[in-house]
């Protein structure tokens, strides 16, 4: 492809006038080879950009290198820019529509035209599977399950009764959607009674679910997933839980039955939400916050229980003095002690 067919298909720019140079491929810039472009995003990793074999970069409009070795991409998101390269360069396969003869399909199922569907997977009844849906191998579905066209449901996962799935949905690996949601009533002789889960999982378009994720369905309605949003591996779901559109659930994320998360909302990695509680459009939890009050819309939070980022990192930064304010403090003491006795 040449650079100038790459600049206009990632939203760049060439300076210098080397539009004609030939690119192959795209990789970072200590892996990238002649003919690869790469790019840079944090300015820390400026030295590198002199020991690149990439032709070109990616760089935004006002970041500064030495540049005879190498052709400059100008873009306002040098990250963005790249993973659109990444793209071009190296597409998802197709897969070829097919239906392995160990699949078990019930007879009641609806599968459409140029469906995929692998070794030993299980179609239950009356379920309904879009055009150009990939099911892999060992995947379960249970009945009265709809899934959109176009989307991708990787060997082992589980995707468990009445559950819709939207367009272009990504599960991977052993994710479980739509499980029974944690619900108990304890009976007259303190033991506990399962209350009936007869609710849905309802997964939007363009959702992306990571390996081992686990979403339960709700006990009545339905737990939902908003458009576009990302989910890690390794996160719990309660039942009754609604994430809004483009959210970021990051790895072994945990949100309590009923949450509410907002969109553009960010989780970090081990973040913790308690049932019931309502977060705020465009907020984050940074790694290993938990949350039990509400939060309002726009708030960077962080700490057990979590508070307003700023003062958390003020309180930490005290914290690591505790030590030396201690010995401070116990020095004045004993000057005080000494000035009472005179």
């Amino acid at each position: 492809m040449k650079l100038s067919e790459l600049a206009k298909l990632t939203s760049a720019r060439v300076e210098d006038n080397r539009d004609d140079i030939e690119i192959a491929g795209a990789a970072g810039l200590d892996e990238a080879n002649a003919g690869d472009v790469t790019f840079l995003a944090n300015p820390r990793y400026t030295p590198r950009v002199n020991t690149t074999k990439a032709s070109a970069i990616f760089l935004s409009e006002d970041a500064k290198i030495e540049r005879d070795h190498i052709t400059v991409l100008r873009t306002k998101d040098p990250y963005l820019a790249y993973t659109r390269a990444l793209r071009l360069f190296y597409p998802e396969p197709a897969a070829e529509p097919s239906i392995h003869p160990s699949a078990v399909i019930d007879p009641t199922a609806r599968v459409s035209e140029g469906v995929s569907i692998g070794a030993r997977s299980v179609i239950g009844a009356q379920v309904e599977i879009g055009p150009g849906v990939q099911i892999h191998p060992n995947a379960t579905i249970y009945r009265e399950v709809k899934i959109g066209k176009d989307s991708v449901i990787h060997s082992g996962v589980a995707i468990r009764e009445r559950t819709l799935i939207g367009e272009r949905v990504i599960i991977h690996n052993n994710a479980v959607i739509g499980c029974d949601g944690f619900g108990y009533a304890k009976d007259e002789e303190k033991h506990w009674l399962k209350i009936p889960q007869t609710g849905r999982v309802v997964i939007e378009d363009d959702v992306e679910i990571g390996a081992g994720t686990t979403i339960d369905r709700a006990s009545v309605g339905e737990s939902r997933i908003g458009r576009g949003s990302k989910i890690d591996n390794l996160v719990q779901i309660g039942h009754s839980c609604t994430v809004g559109e483009d959210t970021l659930l990051c790895a072994q994320v945990g949100l309590a039955g009923s949450s509410h998360i907002g969109s553009r909302v960010i989780l970090a990695g081990q973040a913790g939400v308690a049932g019931h509680l309502k977060i705020g459009d465009d907020v984050v939890l940074t790694a290993k916050s938990a949350t039990s009050h509400d939060i309002p819309p726009g708030k960077v939070i962080s700490g057990i229980p979590a508070f307003d980022n700023k003062d958390w990192l003020r309180s930490t930064a005290a914290f690591r003095r505790l030590g030396e304010m201690y010995r401070l403090l116990k020095d004045l003491e004993r000057r005080l002690l000494k000035l009472e006795k005179h």
